[in-house]
């Protein structure tokens, strides 16, 4: 059981006044024993504790089985086994292996030499909501390596830590939570100290530009009033109040989606597609044969991202994405609930960096980074129109799937390579997709069949060049595939990603449509869009039962 430190050094104190020092020395002893056998001991990965869904149900602070789990206990006053979320667990054998095997050879931590937690132990933070089959590859800045900390895990940032700063640091216990408001008016957030006075934090406004981030510790107490009528806030209704669990945002009520008369949509798309062509067309700069590739997620990004959205995957945190006639018919959110969970501006920039050495490496190009967005959560009936995305700051792009809930058939990206033959890629949780998306038509027209579907989109431009798209193509770029000879259906027309057709040149890849649809007109994209769409009136209907 997880004990009280400053109580028990309480009763210590008073046991020495009472009845001398010899029980004050037996209760001690006993009292470190009882606290050193508290710590959960993990010879397995399986050990660790998981949820019914195969997620971390917990924050875990872990050490090295040995001396520093008696060390830890030792040298910490201001944090114990099950603050800030974090439950204490010594590894070994496997899990030891599989959680800090691939950081090098270090001491053995049961030897006599190991006296001082700072310099002789390491310490990871694993963060609840991972799953399972990524859990031992946190990101690099949640590990503690005698005493500093990689943020990077390259080296190059490199901070000297105690284990408490550590602990405190958003390597563990320190994160960042958002608020965005669809309350009638401006909320007024307080933070509840730990004496239980109510100290004001902020006023937050409605929408969701107005969203704040702040930085908190897990375990912190907020109450959220509404700003009306009283002038004081904390005489009007109490909205809510919430502890804070890890990273993560909260929505307060919801956006509601404008009704689009259905009758002016068809009008809506075959406009926007003329524009969307004529975009595609611009774009002179390539980088890739086929504008596109498949890849994977590093495990501990996937870890990262994953648990970001499995911690924050329902409501409150899930709200409606802002659109409306004023950005268009991309996104058919008239027919279906297209959802939004914003992310934290640090751990944004976190991801980002690492994200955008797999699209350097893909480019060949050094990039810089101009936009992430998302996570869009997209629902039953979906469908996303052809598009090409901002020409100055959208050259190289990602498309991330963080995840799938209960979909019963591959919807995939549909991407145009650079002779508009039409490919369609399946991806699983944890694909990511790198597409040059200012010159790729691309979308996802067929409509979601069933569940929801969960995506992250980041995007890249060559380093201080917001004209790239306008320049040749410098010496040494791969060029673009145009040619492949003759191609046949040799595989099913609805088996997608497996080679259903085969070129000539082999070069043209297993994502090649089944339909071998190549588009030569906005017209073609049009009839297309036609084609793939619901082929009744129910969609919708069906749609507002299951929602």
């Amino acid at each position: 059981a997880t004990k009280n430190k400053y109580l028990d050094v309480h009763l210590l104190l008073l046991l020495t006044m009472l009845t001398g020092t010899l029980l004050a020395i037996i209760f001690s002893i006993a009292l470190s024993g009882d606290v050193v056998e508290a710590i959960s001991r993990a010879g397995n990965l399986s050990d660790l504790p998981f949820d019914e869904n195969d997620h971390l149900s917990t924050h875990v602070l872990a050490v090295p089985a040995g001396k520093c789990g008696s060390l830890l206990l030792e040298d910490t006053v201001d944090f114990e086994d099950g603050s800030h979320g974090h439950q204490w667990m010594e590894l070994e054998g496997e899990a030891f292996d599989s959680v800090f095997g691939h950081l090098g050879a270090y001491a053995d931590f049961s030897s006599d030499e190991v006296t001082d937690f700072n310099t002789d132990c390491l310490a990871v933070c694993l963060e609840k909501g991972t799953l399972r089959e990524v859990v031992a590859r946190p990101l690099p800045h949640r590990y503690f390596l005698q005493g500093k900390v990689d943020q990077d895990g390259d080296g190059m940032r490199v901070t000297e830590a105690s284990v408490q700063q550590f602990v405190m640091s958003d390597s563990c216990a320190k994160v960042e939570y958002g608020f965005v408001n669809y309350h009638d008016n401006p909320i007024k957030m307080y933070w509840i100290s730990h004496s239980g006075q109510q100290v004001y934090n902020q006023e937050i406004g409605v929408g969701e530009r107005k969203t704040s981030f702040i930085n908190t510790f897990i375990g912190h107490k907020f109450e959220f009033y509404d700003s009306q009528p009283n002038e004081d806030p904390l005489q009007n209704e109490l909205l809510f109040d919430w502890i804070i669990p890890n990273h993560g945002i909260i929505g307060f009520k919801n956006y509601e989606f404008p009704h689009v008369p259905v009758e002016g949509v068809e009008r809506q798309v075959q406009q926007t597609l003329k524009s969307e062509w004529r975009r595609h067309e611009v774009v002179k700069r390539t980088f890739s044969p086929l504008a596109f590739d498949k890849g994977r997620l590093p495990d501990d990004l996937y870890a990262s991202l994953g648990a970001y959205w499995y911690n924050n995957r329902d409501v409150p945190h899930v709200v409606h994405e802002e659109w409306g006639r004023h950005k268009g018919v991309f996104v058919n959110y008239w027919e279906t609930d297209v959802n939004f969970i914003q992310i934290p501006w640090h751990l944004k920039k976190r991801w980002q960096r690492r994200l955008r050495e797999l699209v350097e490496a893909w480019t060949g190009v050094e990039l810089e980074t101009t936009d992430m967005y998302g996570m869009r959560e997209y629902t039953k009936g979906a469908r996303l129109l052809s598009h090409v995305d901002r020409e100055s700051t959208h050259a190289a792009s990602l498309i991330v799937n963080i995840a799938q809930q209960n979909v019963s058939q591959p919807w995939t990206i549909e991407v145009h390579d650079h002779a508009d033959r039409l490919h369609e890629v399946v991806m699983e949780p944890g694909d990511i997709v790198y597409y040059e998306s200012a010159k790729a038509l691309h979308g996802r027209n067929t409509p979601l069949q069933s569940g929801t579907y969960v995506n992250l989109f980041t995007h890249y431009r060559p380093l201080n060049d917001p004209d790239w798209y306008l320049r040749d193509n410098p010496e040494g770029t791969p060029e673009p595939l145009i040619d492949v000879g003759t191609c046949n259906l040799v595989g099913k027309p609805d088996e997608y990603s497996k080679g259903a057709v085969q070129c000539q040149n082999s070069a043209i890849g297993p994502h090649l449509s089944p339909s071998m649809f190549t588009a030569t007109s906005a017209d073609d994209m049009f009839q297309w869009w036609k084609s793939v769409g619901p082929r009744d009136e129910s969609v919708e209907d069906n749609d507002n039962e299951e929602l």
